[in-house]
């Protein structure tokens, strides 16, 4: 099983592996996988049509397969490989779905857990643009107060604002390095690589500005036929209403093309965690882990 690290001459082939899914987990964007591939180390591969990932950052971690082709005989390579490498045959982000189909595929040879810190937080698209409802309240005076306090614009990303992205991104760098220099160096890491090629890869977003200067951009891309990933927001803290305002215009961009919004998963932050469940998640999509005993 010949892995290799994504390039942008992967994304159509995988893609097309992800239209036979339909999934809802955001581990199966293209996009997701190519910006963080030098953080991870993520490899692919594709075993006739089925899509293949894993993260060899310490041991390999596989993502649960997809794609159309014969999904049992790529497990049983896996298991193969696996033997062959001396190294445990681990999958991570399996659905209900994927957990009933690898039972009954393997029947009694993984031991499958709940993972409950990557769990996907999806929103009904018109809630996120609407905030109507008492449940919303401090959300709207945020949004309230940045609409009366500023003069501000929202925008799609294009040609002519991307360069100011990749400003803010290294901007917010270093203002909040000193929370958690790793994770937040190589998340911008993955941001910069990912506005670089920003419109090769398809991805769409927004920036919110204050008299013509950058304070919020987001970005994303499609996930399936009626969902939209969102893999990065990014504002300045300090700015009122950022977080909100970029949050509220982004799901009025996407809401007449996609009914939800996928904003991924919390990886067991508390402070995250809270601020998701706070916009009233529609529904959480449960992922499982999986590993192989048999």
């Amino acid at each position: 099983m010949n892995f290799h690290t994504p390039t942008l001459a992967d994304k159509e082939w995988v893609e097309k592996a992800f239209s036979f899914g339909q999934t809802d987990c955001c581990e199966y964007c293209f996009g997701n996988i190519y910006m963080w591939s030098d953080i991870y180390d993520n490899r692919i591969l594709n075993d006739n049509g089925i899509f293949v990932s894993a993260d060899f950052t310490d041991k390999p971690v596989f993502c649960y397969p997809i794609g159309d082709g014969d999904k049992k005989s790529t497990i049983q390579k896996l298991i193969e490989y696996t033997k062959t490498n001396n190294i445990e045959l681990e999958f991570f982000g399996l659905t209900e779905k994927d957990k009933d189909e690898l039972n009954f595929l393997f029947p009694n040879h993984f031991e499958i857990h709940e993972t409950r810190d990557f769990f996907d937080y999806v929103y009904k698209s018109e809630d996120l643009a609407n905030l109507v409802g008492r449940k919303y309240h401090s959300k709207k005076n945020h949004v309230s107060y940045f609409e009366k306090t500023f003069d501000w614009k929202y925008e799609p990303i294009n040609e002519s604002n991307i360069e100011q992205c990749m400003l803010l991104n290294d901007h917010w760098e270093g203002l909040n390095l000193q929370k958690n220099p790793e994770e937040i160096s190589e998340e911008c890491l993955a941001i910069r690589k990912a506005l670089k090629d920003y419109f090769q890869i398809g991805f769409e977003g927004g920036v919110l500005t204050i008299q013509g200067e950058i304070v919020a951009f987001t970005f994303g891309e499609r996930l399936n036929d009626n969902t939209f990933c969102t893999h990065v927001e990014k504002a300045y803290g300090n700015v009122r209403g950022a977080y909100q305002m970029i949050n509220r215009e982004f799901a009025r961009q996407l809401q007449d093309r996609y009914e939800y919004i996928n904003r991924e998963e919390d990886t067991g932050s508390e402070g995250l965690r809270r601020a998701k469940l706070s916009y009233q998640p529609h529904k959480l999509v449960i992922k499982y882990s999986a590993i192989f005993k048999g």
